[in-house]
């Protein structure tokens, strides 16, 4: 999908705007300067960043009430995919969103876009276990594998919320090979980017 059909769902689809889509083009500007010295993506995605890591990302917007009084949570957001996208789509001052990373040269680029495009958002550079987490919303994207995010979701995360986990076209054989049975009501999405891929949302009780 190329960068006009993405923006053209962003607007469309997703009720992003023209001056988040301005937003959006530098950090995607910004991500291939950074990623020519630093390893934040893969070099094979850079001529698709619209696609596979911006839109990828910005779906899971239609899962999310961006209400005052209400945190998310993005664990290990590494180039800010999918959190910095949702923080540039939020314009809710009283909607948190909290972005998890122990990578110091990830953290320092995302403290560059924050800076650059005065992005309402708050990031962490140590491990995520150092925190009490009151996230109504957990979101992940290649961060862990199911069982594990899951597992620290329950333990870390202080109230009631809603895990949304981007995943590949395994998702639902994650969720059967779990060593511990889900007790959670979950749904799968399929993703607009990838007719396989998944989008796990679970509503995790505390």
């Amino acid at each position: 999908m190329n960068k006009a059909n993405v923006q053209s769902i962003l607007l469309k689809e997703l009720n992003f705007t023209k001056e988040t889509l301005d937003k959006l083009q530098i950090f995607h500007d910004e991500l291939i300067i950074y990623n020519k010295k630093y390893n934040l993506i893969a070099n094979s995605t850079i001529d698709d960043i619209w696609n596979r890591h911006i839109l990828d990302s910005a779906q899971i917007v239609k899962y999310i009430d961006f209400e005052d009084n209400k945190t998310l949570s993005d664990m290990g957001s590494g180039a800010g995919l999918p959190g910095m996208i949702i923080a540039i789509f939020n314009t809710n001052p009283s909607f948190h969103v909290k972005l998890y990373e122990k990578s110091t040269v990830k953290c320092d680029f995302l403290l560059l876009i924050k800076n650059k495009l005065k992005i309402n958002c708050d990031i962490y550079e140590n491990d995520y276990h150092n925190h009490n987490i009151d996230a109504n919303y957990i979101i992940s994207r290649a961060f862990k594998k199911l069982g594990e995010v899951i597992r620290i979701s329950r333990e870390i995360v202080q109230v009631k919320h809603k895990l949304i986990i981007l995943k590949g076209k395994n998702a639902e054989k994650e969720i059967n090979s779990l060593q511990h049975k889900v007790n959670y009501r979950y749904d799968l999405k399929n993703s607009i980017t990838d007719k396989e891929s998944k989008i796990i949302i679970m509503d995790v009780e505390k």
